[in-house]
C-alpha cells in the first residue's frame, strides 16, 4: 500500500487527511463536551470499584500513594499525547492507528490497531464478570457460581452490545446518568466518613510484617488509571474535536483522580481492617459499615452501574476504532458499514461482542494481566508515534500542542515507558503465551489483508478511491480529447472556407 495515504499532513501543504470527507457521510455528530467527559471517565475509571486490591497487595498508605502520584507518571503525560495527536488529526476515528500509520507506515498502524483493538474487547469482557460479582453478593442463588453465572454473563454481554448498537447520543448521555448515580453513595459515604477518620490508620497497615503483592499492586493501579487515549477513536463523532476533546480530557482526569481517592481516604481513614478483607468489592462493605447497610446496597447497585458505562464504553471505543481502519484501508470495507436507524458500527460492534464473550470465562487476574500487557506494546509504539510525528512534521498544525521541544518530550515519555516496561516484565507466562499468540494473529492480519487486496477478493475503501479517481481522470482526459479534436476540426472547417473565399 502507498505510504502517502497513510500521511494525511504534510509539512508543505497542511492539508485535511484525505479521508476526511469519507468519515461522516451524515455531517451531524452525536457527542458533545458533557457526553465525551463521561465517555472518557468510564474508558478510564467508572469510580472507585477496583481499587480495593491495591490496599490487599501494600496496605493504605501505598494505595494512597499510588492514587496520588500514578497520575502523575501515567495518566497526565498519556492524556497529554492523546490531545495533541487528535487535535492534529481531526475528523477521524483512527486515532493511535492513524498516528503509528504516519509516523512508521502502514505495518505498524495495522499493528497498533491490533494490539489496541484486541486489549480493549479483552478488557471488556472484565465487566460483565465484575456485575455478576457484585450481584452475587445481593441475590447469591441468582448469580451462583456454574450456569447461571454464565448465562448472567452471557446475556448482560449481549443486551449491553445492544444498548451500544442504539447510538451514540444514547450511549453518551446514559454514561452522564450512570455516572452521576454510580459517584454518588462514595459522595454520601465521605460525608458520614469525616468524623470518624483517623490519619493514623492509613499508616496502621504499612509496617514491614505485611506482605506486598507487587504484581497486584501495579497491576490494579494501571488497569485503573490507562485507556486515555480511547478518545481518540472516538473524535470523528465529536463536535469540535480540536476544542472540546482537550477540554474533556481535562475534566475527565479531574473526575477520576477524585472519584479515586475520596473514596480510598475515607474507608481507610474510617476502618480499621485487616489487610486481607480488602477483596475487591470491599468498598460496598465498608459503605455499610461507616452508614448502615442501605449505603451498601446503593454502592452495590452503583457498582453494576459503573460496569455498564464501563462497558459501553469502551465497546464505542473499539467498534468506531475498526471504522477508522477501514477508512484507512487496513481493513475490508465491511467494517465502516453504518447500521440505516442509528448509524452506529453494527458489524463492528458483532465482532467485539463475539470476542468479549469468547475470553469472558477466562479468570478476572488472566483477562486484566493479557489487556495490560497489549496495552503496554501499543502505549511504547503510540509514545515513539508522538515523538516521530513531531519531528517529522514540524509545522504540522495543531490546535492544542505540549508546551515542550522534542528533548522534553522524550523525558516527559521515558517515565511512563519504563513503567510500561517493568508492567510487562511482571507478567505470567500465561500473559506471555497468550500476548505472543495474539502479536502474531495482528502480523498475520497485516499480510493476508495485503494478499486479499492484491487478488481482489475483500473489497477495500482505499481501493475504491483510487478506482473513482482513475475513472474520473479517463473521463476528463476523454473529455480532453474530444474537446481538442473538435478544436481541430473547427480550424480546418475555417481554413477551408477562409482560403475557398
Amino acid at each position: 500500500m502507498n505510504r502517502e495515504i497513510h500521511t494525511p499532513q504534510t509539512p508543505k501543504h497542511q492539508e485535511q487527511p484525505s479521508h476526511e470527507t469519507q468519515t461522516h457521510k451524515n455531517p451531524k455528530k452525536p457527542i458533545t463536551l458533557l457526553p465525551l467527559i463521561f465517555l472518557i471517565y468510564f474508558e478510564v475509571s467508572g469510580g472507585p470499584y477496583g481499587e480495593e486490591p491495591a490496599v490487599a497487595a501494600a496496605g493504605p498508605l501505598l494505595a494512597i500513594i499510588g492514587f496520588l502520584v500514578f497520575p502523575f507518571i501515567w495518566s497526565i503525560p498519556e492524556a497529554l499525547v492523546t490531545a495533541e495527536l487528535s487535535t492534529a488529526y481531526p475528523n477521524t476515528n483512527a486515532g493511535y492507528v492513524i498516528w503509528a500509520s504516519s509516523a512508521f507506515g502502514p505495518f505498524w498502524g495495522s499493528l497498533m490497531g491490533s494490539w489496541k483493538y484486541l486489549s480493549g474487547v479483552i478488557n471488556n469482557a472484565a465487566y460483565p464478570v465484575l456485575c455478576a460479582d457484585y450481584l452475587k453478593r445481593v441475590l447469591p442463588h441468582a448469580f451462583a457460581d456454574g450456569y447461571r453465572r454464565d448465562l448472567a454473563i452471557t446475556g448482560s454481554t449481549i443486551l449491553l452490545s445492544f444498548l451500544n448498537y442504539t447510538g451514540l447520543t444514547v450511549v453518551g448521555y446514559a454514561a452522564v446518568a450512570l455516572g452521576v448515580v454510580s459517584l454518588m453513595p462514595f459522595l454520601i459515604m465521605v460525608g458520614f466518613a469525616l468524623p470518624k477518620v483517623r490519619p493514623k490508620r492509613w499508616v496502621s497497615m504499612g509496617d514491614k510484617g505485611v506482605k506486598k503483592d507487587w504484581r497486584l499492586y501495579f497491576n490494579t493501579l494501571f488497569w485503573n488509571l490507562n485507556y486515555w487515549d480511547n478518545a481518540s477513536t472516538l473524535a470523528g463523532e465529536v463536535e469540535r474535536p480540536q476544542k472540546t476533546v482537550p477540554k474533556a480530557l481535562l475534566l475527565a482526569g479531574l473526575l477520576t483522580c477524585l472519584g479515586y481517592l475520596l473514596p480510598l481516604f475515607a474507608a481507610t481513614g474510617a476502618l480499621e481492617v485487616p489487610q486481607e478483607d480488602w477483596y475487591s468489592g470491599f468498598l460496598a462493605d465498608a459503605a455499610g459499615m461507616i452508614a448502615g447497610n442501605w449505603l451498601k446496597i446503593w454502592v452495590e447497585v452503583g457498582a453494576v452501574l459503573s460496569g455498564i458505562g464501563l462497558y459501553e464504553a469502551q465497546l464505542s471505543s473499539c467498534a468506531y476504532q475498526m471504522i477508522g481502519m477501514a477508512e484507512l484501508g487496513l481493513v475490508p470495507k465491511w467494517f465502516a458499514s453504518r447500521s440505516k436507524w442509528f448509524g452506529t458500527p453494527w458489524l463492528a460492534i458483532l465482532l467485539s461482542t463475539a470476542i468479549t464473550l469468547a475470553v469472558s470465562f477466562m479468570s478476572f487476574e488472566n483477562i486484566i494481566a493479557s489487556a495490560n500487557f497489549l496495552y503496554s506494546l501499543g502505549m511504547l509504539l503510540e509514545f515513539s508515534s508522538f515523538i516521530r510525528i513531531r519531528y517529522k512534521y514540524p509545522t504540522m498544525k495543531r490546535p492544542y500542542r505540549v508546551p515542550m521541544r522534542i528533548p522534553g518530550l522524550i523525558i516527559m515519555c521515558l517515565v511512563p515507558t519504563g513503567f510500561l516496561i517493568f508492567v510487562m516484565v511482571i507478567g505470567s507466562w500465561v500473559v506471555y503465551v497468550i500476548s505472543a499468540g495474539l502479536t502474531a494473529l495482528g502480523v498475520a492480519m497485516y499480510f493476508a489483508m495485503g494478499y486479499c487486496r492484491s487478488r481482489g477478493l475483500l473489497k477495500f475503501i482505499k481501493e475504491e478511491l483510487v478506482v473513482k479517481e482513475t475513472r474520473l481522470n479517463h473521463r476528463i482526459n476523454n473529455f480532453i480529447r474530444i474537446e481538442t479534436l473538435l478544436y481541430q476540426r473547427f480550424l480546418k472547417l475555417f481554413e477551408v472556407v477562409f482560403y475557398g473565399l
